[in-house]
């Protein structure tokens, strides 16, 4: 393997290129993966289906809480260790990857199966949704530690000089889905389940794909056996810096559950299916964000362990401009072609109707929302956490969350919608705050 030496030499401009396109291309599929699952069910199953889907978004972001506390806390390791030549340790790091996934996909499996029901109506379900809700959900859950491992390993290859190998398995999983659940779905009849089956079936490939390239007897930084135990001072350092991406996505799967509770409230199982759809929509905007974010994240990583402070604020400054203008862009699609995106997941009038509502709102500041963004995951690429977890539970916790609670009650279900802007106007000037004084700080030490 070539090592990422260059990260401290190469032009940072062509660095981020190189890191950041693999890993957006990546991020999209990514997110063009779980859409593809919206629309087979949307018009293979009908409206109601995509509301059960929407129900199970909750225990997505759960599930997601728990992999990203592993992935992003070791790939934020992996480079500084790469930074400081430190490669003994970084094949422990990879090592403790896999035995934490294992563990905590076992766990959250057991305890989800085992109360499956009461959490789905918990999140949102009735009486008309909660079959397909139950019917997606136990399939995902029993290939949750698949779904860990690909996604902790991925991010461990992709920040140990494979980002093109990363991107590959994602692409790879994305295309074998897309032609999996047509077939399982229209072929098989076998509706919202065959959805999670292709899904599943689409994990384990990559997955074998990531291994393969890490057990390669040329890789510097590879999958050791001996190394596949817990070390106490790896899990304590990989959970610390993880802590803020499980908090956010805990916080989301909470404020998602409150969306669907008022949705479900103020409107009815259709609104929870507009959601869902609108979710799906933004989530395409915000992948290609956060792939952009992985390609810093090496970058900042390696150049902050190097003490290389110019290079690390270069690299934040690029990122926030091209985020900004993928989020802009987000925003005149969501405002002028509602409806032409709407349609492509459903021909139901009334869920339409409902969706190009919800998704006119819910883009309405996103011109801001790339930089709030950026920001978050630039002090958990330097190893500050605790800021990372202060901007993303600000616009979790002290602004999104009381806007759902309050707003509703004197706008009925458009509060529930307008939270979300609103929320992101409050964060992104909370962030803008927050790297000012972070930017005063650093030049005071010059």
């Amino acid at each position: 393997m070539s090592l990422p030496l260059t990260l401290g030499k190469e032009p940072v401009a062509k660095l981020l290129k190189q890191y950041a396109i693999p890993a957006i291309i990546a991020m999209t599929a990514s997110s063009l993966y779980n859409m593809v699952d919206s629309i087979f069910i949307g018009h293979g199953v009908g409206a109601l289906a995509i509301s059960g889907l929407a129900v199970t978004f909750p225990f997505m972001n759960l599930a997601a809480a728990f992999g990203a506390m592993v992935g992003v806390g070791a790939s934020t390791l992996l480079s500084v260790k790469l930074g400081a030549k430190d490669y003994d340790e970084a094949k422990k790091i990879v090592g403790n990857v896999i035995a934490l996934n294992v563990i905590i996909g076992t766990v959250f499996m057991l305890v989800s199966l085992t109360f499956l029901d009461p959490i789905l109506y918990f999140f949102g379900a009735s009486e008309h949704t909660i079959d397909y809700a139950r019917s997606y959900m136990q399939i995902i859950l029993v290939g949750n530690i698949i779904t860990h491992l690909y996604l902790g390993l991925n991010s461990v290859i992709r920040s140990s000089g494979h980002p093109h190998q990363a991107m590959i398995a994602t692409i790879a999983t994305v295309v074998l889905n897309s032609i999996l659940d047509p077939i399982f779905i229209f072929v098989f009849d076998w509706g919202i389940r065959g959805a999670a089956i292709a899904t599943i079936l689409a994990q384990i490939f990559a997955l074998v794909w990531v291994v393969s390239i890490l057990t390669s007897k040329n890789e510097v930084i590879r999958l050791d056996k001996h190394f596949l135990r817990l070390d106490l001072h790896i899990v304590k350092d990989a959970l610390s810096i993880g802590l803020s991406p499980f908090l956010m996505n805990v916080a989301s799967c909470f404020i998602v559950i409150l969306i669907n509770n008022g949705l479900q409230r103020y409107s009815g199982d259709l609104a929870i299916g507009a959601f869902g759809i609108v979710n799906r929509v933004i989530f395409v905007i915000v992948m290609i964000v956060m792939g952009l974010n992985q390609g810093m994240q090496p970058i900042a990583g390696y150049n902050y362990g190097a003490k290389q402070m110019n290079r690390v604020m270069e690299v934040f400054w690029l990122t926030v401009k091209c985020a900004t203008a993928i989020t802009t862009i987000g925003f005149l699609l969501g405002e002028f072609f509602t409806k032409q995106i709407v349609s492509i997941f459903t021909t139901d009038q009334g869920l339409v109707e409902h969706a190009v509502f919800g998704l006119r709102l819910a883009v309405a500041v996103f011109p801001f929302v790339g930089f709030q963004m950026v920001t978050s995951n630039f002090f958990l690429s330097i190893g500050k956490p605790h800021k990372a977890i202060f901007l993303s539970l600000t616009r979790q916790l002290i602004f999104l969350i009381p806007m759902l609670i309050v707003l509703p009650m004197f706008l009925g279900v458009t509060g529930v919608w307008l939270s979300m802007p609103l929320s992101d106007a409050a964060s992104s000037i909370v962030s803008a705050i927050m790297i000012g004084l972070y930017i005063k700080k650093q030049q005071k030490k010059l």
